[in-house]
């Protein structure tokens, strides 16, 4: 398929030379390429089709090579990639060497700012014009952000912010799921015409200068005016909460209008302090399977583009989400004091299945990691049992909470870490791989993670059986196939359980998704007739001390596997305490190290870390070789 009418699009200020005919044939183009390529790759399919228009007004009114634009999150930025230099390399998107899934500053100068998490835009916006402001600049500061990133509490931190300073920079609010405002059409159109006419708002400081200016009671007048003019202004006005906070606030307009879109963005470019733009879109516009169903095109495997379907692995395990999903389903049953949260991940986690069916019992936080967290600290101290789900990246961002509300008060709360582990192709923003790290050093804190199905379904179950804080923690994608038992059994907190014990020289403890790769590669060495113990550990804290002193005590070489960073991890944890316990045996540790792993497929991704089975085995040759 040719898409003729990129070819002018040399650089993004060739956008701005565009007539309105052809800005619209390159929108066809535009959606034709993202559908293509995420057909292919995978990617944020809905939401980036959503944008095309917006982005195509945007560019032509500002130029991201000299103006600062800064895409929330950066799902919906394919058509900013694809304008902004990287047409070309556009079919690499989220392979490992192509470009990325997100803005990102070291792979563009259109680049302003590096996302991959909610509701960072508007902060860093203003900080932007911070320094702009300093350096006595003049270029433009826009934030793009979802309405979705508008549940997180940063956004309305740096709202704040921005108002209260009256900094000029502009917010553009993508609104795609009518959760702010439903004024559309003729009068919301010929209000935003108003809002944005210099000539409005010279009358509205003319006003205020004339009243602030009768001598003796100007100001009294102007003051009591306020409550007045106040309330006939919110009755009348949308998005007066915005004006309230400093804003100019202009919308809601339709945010598939180009032309609209140019004079409103053109106008608002001149006006002085902070300006909020409401743009409705259509998540997924141009593609009929993404417009009807936005949430399941959002985030998308790879797809056939004539029929929409999915393409799945034949014979693919379920996933670790599903396991999850159906035993808390099973659990919830017997246990009504059972509830789960999460933070706008209902389909992600598995929990839209459990919504279904205790539709009471289940909550969505939105984008509130933090709030998540709290509120299932205040659940459990009231005596309920609540299972927050997230995913291990997120979950970094209840870090406080989970020290302060959580561990520092024994609450059992449950943890669950969905997409612990590298994550593949949404790459380093997305990689769960500190959580060992920044949880194992909590006092209270519980912390493990599955070997297969059935040991997560028991992990579950022991974590809700627990009185006290828990973390249990499992990789993104399918299982290991094995078949799964019926019902629960109780673990023992804090013991692992020996695999294999072949030979006591060279003992492998593993965690969580590294144990199969254990087991390979003890087979592996098997066949050099270098014999091993293998051991699955199970819990990261508390280590089973008296299995570790046992087998380390006899060994030449304790390895230790886990796909989480080495500083700090489970490794980490086997070093200090066989140093405190005065045990002097070798250890190598194997993990990640101290790096940002880049995005590709996660065969792709643990070849990069020597962590398949071959490279586990070739890197233990070699250092008992060297003992």
């Amino acid at each position: 398929m040719l898409y003729n009418i990129l070819d002018k699009i040399k650089s993004p200020a060739d956008v701005a030379r565009c007539s309105l005919e052809e800005l619209t044939a390159l929108a066809g183009s535009i959606r034709n390429i993202i559908i293509d390529t995420c057909a292919k790759n995978g990617g944020h399919l809905a939401p980036s089709l959503g944008t095309v228009d917006l982005t195509l007004a945007l560019y032509s009114i500002f130029n991201p090579e000299q103006d600062k634009i800064i895409w929330d999150v950066g799902h919906q930025a394919y058509a900013h990639k694809i304008l902004t230099g990287r047409r070309d390399r556009f079919a690499t998107l989220r392979t490992k060497g192509g470009i990325t899934g997100f803005p990102k500053m070291a792979e563009s100068a259109c680049d302003a700012f590096g996302v991959g998490r909610a509701s960072t835009s508007i902060s860093a916006a203003v900080g932007m014009a911070i320094e702009r402001d300093m350096l006595k600049q003049n270029h433009k500061v826009i934030a793009i952000i979802g309405d979705g990133a508008f549940t997180g509490g940063e956004a309305y931190e740096g709202l704040n912010y921005a108002g209260n300073a009256g900094k000029n920079i502009i917010v553009i609010l993508n609104d795609n799921e009518m959760s702010i405002d439903k004024n559309v059409g003729a009068m919301a159109e010929y209000l935003a015409r108003i809002r944005i006419d210099p000539q409005y708002n010279r009358v509205k400081k003319d006003i205020r200068e004339f009243i602030h200016g009768i001598p003796y009671i100007g100001k009294t007048l102007w003051k009591a005016g306020d409550s007045l003019k106040d309330g006939v202004y919110a009755a009348l006005t949308p998005g007066s909460l915005f004006e309230f906070l400093g804003y100019t606030y202009v919308g809601p307009i339709d945010g598939h209008n180009i032309a609209f879109m140019k004079e409103v963005f053109a106008k608002a470019k001149d006006l002085d302090g902070p300006v909020l733009i409401h743009v409705r879109t259509t998540k997924g516009k141009g593609y009929d399977f993404a417009e009807s169903e936005p949430d399941k095109y959002h985030g998308v495997g790879k797809f056939d583009r004539s029929t929409g379907e999915l393409i799945k692995k034949a014979g693919a395990a379920p996933s670790y989400t599903e396991i999850f999903s159906n035993a808390l389903i099973e659990l919830a049953e017997k246990n009504p004091r059972i509830s789960a949260i999460t933070a706008a991940m209902p389909s992600g986690t598995g929990l839209k299945k459990f919504a279904k069916v205790y539709p009471d019992r289940f909550f969505d936080v939105g984008i509130a990691e933090e709030h998540a967290m709290t509120m299932a600290a205040g659940m459990a101290a009231a005596g309920g049992k609540p299972v927050i789900a997230l995913y291990s990246t997120f979950a970094q961002r209840a870090y406080d909470q989970i020290v302060h509300d959580v561990c520092l008060q024994k609450l059992p709360v449950t943890i669950c870490l969905d997409r612990g582990g590298l994550v593949g192709a949404d790459g380093p923003t997305h990689h769960g791989v500190f959580d060992y790290s920044y949880l194992r050093h909590i006092p209270n804190m519980v912390v493990m993670a599955p070997k297969d199905e059935n040991e997560l379904r028991n992990m579950l179950y022991t974590a809700i059986e627990y009185n006290g804080p828990i973390a249990v923690r499992y990789p993104r994608g399918s299982a290991t196939g094995v078949p799964v038992d019926a019902g629960f059994k109780k673990l023992e907190i804090g013991r692992g359980e020996i695999l294999s014990s072949e030979g006591k020289q060279i003992v492998l403890l593993a965690v969580g998704s590294m144990v199969k790769h254990s087991i390979k590669a003890a087979e592996i060495l098997r066949q050099s007739n270098i014999y091993t113990t293998v051991v699955n550990m199970r819990f990261i804290k508390p280590l089973d001390t008296a299995l570790l002193e046992g087998l380390a005590g006899e060994a030449e070489l304790v390895v230790t596997l886990e796909e989480n960073a080495l500083a700090g991890g489970f490794g980490s944890a086997v070093v200090e305490y066989l140093s405190d316990a005065g045990i002097n045996t070798r250890v190598m540790r194997l993990g990640i190290k101290d790096s940002f792993i880049e995005q590709g497929s996660c065969p792709e991704l643990l070849a990069l870390c020597g962590l398949t089975p071959q490279q586990i085995a070739d890197d233990i040759v070699k250092k008992y070789g060297e003992l």
